[in-house]
């Protein structure tokens, strides 16, 4: 036993020893860390859509081939998710992080200099999106056993992260990639994630309780053993115990209705998330528009992802996670509606905008929605679960939108199977339940 600490084991002591001191509440430096990552790997990640009119014209490859490769690595990273998710409650997110960071980084260096189509399969439907995986379910999942009280505020702030990056980076890989060529651009993004990741994911501690501390930086409450060692400790030495972790594991929530409604709630939604950050420049120059007008409308969606990171974060926290989630659903319907009747900018940037909203608040509220339903404890095993079971099956969706639109010579089929599954997608989470509460032991 640590003096002053409850016991550990020693990988839980190099996690927390990996930790720099910090005089302010540390949850807040977890949910910088957790934005930085998001930023760079999401920005990065939805600029594919201003690297695939380049890699079209110097390929010579058809989008189903392309839209492909990112339909695999839609479906690796999301099913890698479980695993992540586990390692996660198990290792600690900096581990995961830092790993990730690396294959990440590795992978996209190797796609940017690809010459046959299994190449791309390879580097980045497999190897970058294994890196990709430890995004998303380990950062979102940590902050969510950092806050109860705060927790849509914090996941707001974090998750935001890839919705700044959303709207930050595709304009300026455009321009890159206008002057350098997508090569180059590509190959920088990967040396950058490389590096920064493994530096940030060194300040990612998997909860409070590691360092003594409680949820939403609240004094941590102590047994009585603790309170009688505290009573003959030094005043300057953190408190001796925390309240454990509560939740229901994941093998203990698959007897849940509500856990399987869910699930399949995100399978349908999953299905079309990716489509638009795939397609819409290629559908804005359909259009007749250039690809800077279209990496705009992917900016449009990120500065509203952003927006509905922000909103409905902190108001889920007082109008419930479900009602904030209902009305991210309505914005997704809207939003397709309006790709599909897109036949100017404007309404093309209105689809965009409503997609967005939609986008960020969602990636808000599935890590909030997870933690209220089922608890802290093992919030990374059940995010993961859920992400890889709907990831997996919901990854098809660009390769579908790129084969129907190669098919049929526009996206107009595409957009309108994709109100159709948003549609089911907000009935369905209509009638799903919140699980029982965890019951004591």
């Amino acid at each position: 036993m640590v003096e002053g600490r409850i016991a550990i084991r020693p990988s839980d002591f190099l996690e927390e020893t990996m930790a720099p001191p910090c005089t302010l509440f540390y949850g807040w430096v977890v949910t910088a860390c957790a934005f930085s990552v998001l930023f760079l790997t999401y920005g990065v990640q939805y600029s594919f859509g201003v690297f695939l009119p380049a890699m079209l014209d110097e390929l010579g490859w058809k989008r189903a081939d392309i839209a492909g490769a990112f339909s695999l690595y839609t479906m690796v990273y999301s099913g890698c998710s479980w695993l992540s998710g586990r390692f996660t409650d198990t290792k600690g997110p900096n581990v995961v992080i830092a790993v990730g960071g690396l294959l990440l980084g590795c992978g996209i260096i190797a796609t940017s200099m690809m010459s046959v189509r299994w190449h791309m399969y390879l580097f980045y439907g497999l190897i970058a999106a294994l890196g990709m995986s430890t995004a998303f379910i380990p950062c979102n999942t940590t902050v969510v056993k950092w806050f109860q009280r705060k927790r849509g505020l914090a996941l707001g702030l974090a998750s935001s992260g890839s919705s700044c990056g959303i709207l930050a980076c595709p304009p300026l890989m455009a321009a890159l990639i206008a002057h350098y060529g997508w090569r180059p651009v590509y190959l920088s993004c990967g040396i950058v994630i490389l590096v920064i990741l493994n530096v940030v994911a060194r300040f990612m501690v998997r909860s409070p309780e590691l360092l003594g501390l409680a949820p939403d930086g609240d004094p941590p409450p102590v047994t009585p053993i603790a309170s009688a060692q505290a009573a003959s400790a030094s005043l300057s030495q953190p408190p001796t115990s925390v309240a454990p972790l509560t939740g229901w594991s994941l093998q203990e929530a698959w007897s849940l209705p509500s856990f399987w409604l869910l699930a399949v709630v995100f399978v349908v939604m999953l299905m079309t998330v990716p489509v638009p950050f795939v397609h819409v420049v290629s559908f804005a120059r359909d259009l007749g528009f250039s690809p800077a007008q279209g990496a705009l409308a992917v900016s449009i969606m990120g500065l509203c992802a952003f927006i509905g990171s922000m909103l409905l974060g902190p108001l889920s926290d007082r109008i419930g996670r479900k009602r904030g989630l209902i009305l991210s659903l309505v914005m997704q319907v809207v939003a397709f509606l309006l790709f599909l009747a897109a036949r100017s900018l404007t309404v093309l940037y209105a689809g965009a905008a409503a997609f967005g909203f939609f986008y960020g608040s969602m990636a808000t509220l599935f890590s909030a929605l997870v933690g209220d339903f089922f608890g802290r404890r093992h919030a990374g095993s059940i995010s993961g679960f859920l992400f890889a079971s709907s990831g997996i099956l919901g990854a098809w969706g660009p390769m579908i939108a790129g084969y129907l639109r190669d098919a049929t010579g526009s996206y107009q089929f595409a957009f309108t199977c994709a109100v159709a599954t948003s549609a089911t997608a907000l009935l369905l989470f209509l009638v799903t339940p919140k699980p029982p509460p965890y019951p004591s032991h």
